[in-house]
Parts: structure tokens; sequence; C-alpha cells
């Protein structure tokens, strides 16, 4: 007789999406000790990705220190104080992503999330007027089946009638209240961009040539206010102005140091 393959004693399949995240496992962006525990906040499924994104727990508790405990932020959130985008956001693992407006009127913070150029997190704080509206990375421009054209930005929004000169890759400028496209920006030479994703993430500098790889990846290059030029892929691109950003940047205006730089200025810190 042919004896049977011997299976493992408990087997069972997975059912559903995983709901756990271990710290280790974390993005390093989110700066989590190795040693504070097992386990870290994993976000909801929202409009940005798992890992672009940062979840309300880690800004209210490990960012912004408003809060000790996961607990405690969640009581935070279901007291309606923290607002996404200008809606009210209950969901203390909600993903707040690159460019969004994170506001909490009882204490009087806004701030955008940005990159600094190590490709972590920032949160830069704005004031009221430039809260008001937002950038978006146009991911789509479609036609639905009854002929209305639409566009998808990187951050899940559907406008529908947009103006017909808006390509993919362009950058809309999105009032957050209305949801309507103010103005737009072309992804073209000469423009100023901020890289939103790779090795040079946080990098803020002028487009230059852009290499055509058809079957491939097209690369673009980009020169930064200090000279330096590096290139990256051109869907790692972010158009945020044209001659001038169209939102405020933060601390060291997206110029990558090399490390002897960083060691100088250190030192001179050190010596005041």
């Amino acid at each position: 007789l042919r004896a049977e393959p011997r299976r493992p004693a408990s087997f069972t399949m997975p059912r559903g999406p995983k709901k756990h995240l271990k710290r280790l496992n974390a993005p390093k962006a989110w700066m989590l000790g190795k040693m504070d525990g097992i386990w870290a906040p994993r976000p909801s499924t929202g409009p940005h990705k798992l890992r672009e994104c940062l979840p309300l727990v880690l800004i209210l508790r490990n960012r912004l220190k408003y809060a000790l405990t996961m607990q405690e932020c969640k009581s935070i959130c279901m007291e309606r104080l923290v607002e996404v985008d200008g809606k009210v956001r209950t969901d203390e693992s909600y993903p707040a992503g690159f460019m969004d407006v994170v506001s909490m009127p009882a204490s009087g913070d806004t701030f955008r999330l940005l990159y600094d150029t190590k490709g972590r997190f920032v949160l830069h704080r704005i004031k009221d007027e430039e809260a008001s509206y937002k950038l978006c990375r146009v991911q789509k421009v479609q036609v639905t089946k009854k002929k209305i054209p639409f566009l998808v930005t990187h951050d899940g929004r559907t406008i529908r009638y947009p103006d017909p000169l808006i390509k993919v890759n362009d950058t809309v400028k999105v009032d957050v209240a209305t949801n309507k496209i103010i103005d737009f920006i072309k992804n073209e030479m000469g423009n100023l961009c901020m890289v939103s994703k790779g090795r040079n993430t946080g990098r803020v500098g002028t487009i230059g040539h852009i290499e055509k790889h058809p079957g491939s990846f097209d690369i673009a290059s980009v020169k930064d206010a200090a000279g330096n030029v590096f290139a990256t892929r051109t869907q790692n691109i972010f158009v945020i102005g044209e001659k001038k950003s169209q939102v405020s940047l933060p601390k060291g205006k997206g110029i990558k140091l090399s490390i002897h730089e960083e060691r100088a200025k250190l030192a001179q810190k050190k010596k005041q």
C-alpha cells in the first residue's frame, strides 16, 4: 500500500487581509525604535499605500507627542479633533500621505506631509492660506462609458471634466474644500519638482532632459539649487511649480548634503 503524505497537525488557510504589522517589517521612514515592542500600527486601507503613508497614530504619539499610548490617540481621534484634507478622521490608523494637510483646530496646528532629503516624512508647519489647497499628481486620465472625461490623482481623488491640456504625470492644484482644480503645472523641462520615490526621495530640483526608453523606464535628469545633477525615473517625479514652488518647503529646501558637508555643519553648530 502507498503511504499517504504526512500533513502538519494544524494547517489552516489564511482568510482575508492581514491585520497585523511587525515593527521590524514597518517602513524605516517611520523611524520606530527596534526595541520598543513587537508590533507597529498597521495603516488602514485608504488613499495611500501602506509603505508610502504615515498613520495618524504615529503623527500624534511619535512625532507631536500629544499622546503616550495608542489608546490616547484613539480618544483624540474619536473626539473628532484631527482633520486630514479638511475632513474629520476618527480612525487612528488612517493613512496620511505625501502632500496631505493634517490639521488640529483645537491646538491651532496645521501641517503638510512632505519628505526630507533622507526620504523620511516631515510634518512641515504651514499657514491657513496654504492649508486651503494641495498639489496632486495625475495618475490617469480616462473617459467613462457615458463619455465623461475624468482624472485620478495620487491620493485617490476622482475629478470630472478636467482641462483637456492636463495629461498623466502633470500636477493639479486642488481646492481641498470643493475638490475642484484651481490650476495645473505641466511635467516639462525647466519646471521645479520634488522626488517622491526612490533613492533621491525628498530632493528638489529643476527637470532637465528626459530620456525615453520604450518598454522600460524613462529617466529624467534633475538639477538642484546647489548645482548637483542626479537621475531618477519619471514616475518618481512630482512637479511642484514652474519657477517657484507652489508649496512651502521644509528645512534644507530639498538640497541633499554629502556626508562631509553634514559633518562640517554639525561641527559649526557645536562651536556656536
